[in-house]
């Protein structure tokens, strides 16, 4: 096949859950610019149709905005039907939603609560496994093809350098986040295992920091501990890797786990 059949994702549709904003705005924008009808997610409708209506001016795609928490099963049910009655099929999936908050003082492990502990672990691992069974039973399955791309984090593969945060008045990193990025890299290798005989590819991407306004000391503190010294940078370095797991270059890829850290996890 030519590069850019291999990479071309025309006639294609895309579901990007949390895809009104940041990384996640970023390769919804990848697999529009690609060919692909996507659909995006955000808690906030308001924000999904704003983002929505700037990615259609921009690619001159289809773009559905929907307003889902991916925590309630009943959503994201929902979610899968509304998007298959408006494009009849979902070829890609992109796990992107996810949430933590924590303050200095509710971010120590010590001090963690169980509540925010749970609400962690719902948003970012309980609700990629409830993506993945609907879209997998309504869509995928049925028509026996798809990709699916969890998105996971450094912190799921390595203990965070908290020092990085001296300093500063951010919260810094928590243990949910990091037992739950954890966890979404693992089920990523078994659902590649259970959904390979259906002809379902799953891989995972797994950031690290990127630069998006943080205070000047954590910035400095943090791109000293990058082998390429320096953090990543939106509107560019996730977009290819999105696209690669997402389309046919990747065809022999799956239960793959995709670090995009500039060189963070290997020192």
């Amino acid at each position: 096949m030519n590069i850019w059949e291999l990479f071309g994702l025309k006639g294609k549709v895309a579901l990007i859950t949390g895809g009104a904003r940041n990384l996640g705005f970023d390769m919804a924008e990848a697999l529009a610019e690609a060919g692909a009808d996507v659909a995006i997610t955000s808690r906030r409708l308001a924000d999904a149709q704003t983002s929505a209506e700037s990615l259609a001016g921009r690619t001159g795609r289809r773009v559905l905005p929907l307003q889902v928490d991916v925590g309630s099963e009943e959503q994201v049910e929902r979610m899968v039907r509304d998007v298959l009655a408006e494009f009849g099929r979902i070829d890609i999936l992109i796990n992107n939603a996810g949430n933590v908050t924590s303050t200095p003082e509710t971010g120590p492990l010590e001090k963690r609560s169980l509540e925010d502990w749970n609400e962690v672990i719902l948003s970012n691992m309980t609700g990629t496994f409830l993506c993945v069974k609907h879209v997998s039973a309504l869509a995928m399955i049925p028509q026996q093809s798809g990709s699916i791309i969890n998105v996971g984090s450094v912190t799921g593969i390595i203990g965070k350098d908290r020092r990085v945060y001296a300093g500063t008045s951010m919260g810094g990193a928590t243990i949910d986040y990091h037992a739950a990025k954890g966890g979404v890299i693992s089920m990523t290798r078994d659902m590649a295992v259970y959904l390979a005989p259906q002809h379902i590819r799953v891989n995972c991407i797994s950031p690290g920091g990127f630069l998006r306004g943080q205070p000047e000391p954590f910035v400095k503190a943090y791109s000293e501990t990058i082998p390429m010294g320096r953090m990543g940078q939106d509107g560019k370095e996730i977009k290819g890797a999105a696209l690669y797991l997402a389309s046919e270059a990747s065809s022999y890829v799956t239960g793959h786990n995709l670090v995009v850290d500039g060189g963070l996890t290997i020192w």
